[in-house]
């Protein structure tokens, strides 16, 4: 898996500060994404050992609230595989801190059902992550006023909510 780019102090993606990670590869290819050079797989640095090592070292600082992973697109089967490993060890390091996940993928939709998107990882990502963002960027329905996300079809969802009542419950600050 390649990544394209880190920010270790990001206030927009997600509650508090957090530190970001912009993985490559996206099959989507979204009208009006704003970072298509992302869809290319090979595009940016290979994600290492030495990268994990630099993250797990910029989640560290107690005003950090958690990891924020975007992309390109994390639940792509290939970059899942190489995520699960690492998303363990932040959760082991950090359990009291958040993780965030942007997807284009729908939870109920393709997340959780038979798709391109499914792999033999994706249930045990998805228990992971705290706050799932889903569904494509829609140009036209995009709403610079939302919070947290870029169109009115994306959704916040509270992932540790949603596991305990057995059907979505949006996020709520």
């Amino acid at each position: 898996m390649n990544y394209c780019g880190i920010k270790k102090c990001d206030i927009a993606n997600g509650i508090g500060v957090r530190v970001t990670l912009f993985v490559s590869g996206c099959t989507h290819h979204c009208k009006g994404c704003f970072q298509p050079e992302t869809w290319d797989f090979d595009y940016g640095e290979e994600f290492t050992e030495e990268t994990e090592t630099e993250l797990i070292e910029a989640l560290s600082p107690s005003y950090i609230h958690g990891l924020t992973l975007l992309g390109g697109e994390p639940f792509e089967p290939d970059n899942q595989r190489k995520l699960i490993g690492f998303l363990k060890k932040v959760k082991e390091t950090y359990p009291q801190k958040t993780i965030w996940c942007y997807t284009g993928y729908l939870l109920d939709e393709e997340l959780l059902k038979k798709s391109r998107a499914r792999c033999e990882v994706t249930d045990e990502m998805l228990g992971l992550i705290d706050v799932l963002v889903d569904g494509e960027f829609v140009l036209e329905k995009k709403n610079i006023s939302l919070q947290f996300c870029g169109s009115e079809n994306q959704r916040l969802i509270d992932m540790n909510e949603t596991r305990k009542a057995g059907r979505i419950v949006l996020w709520r600050e």
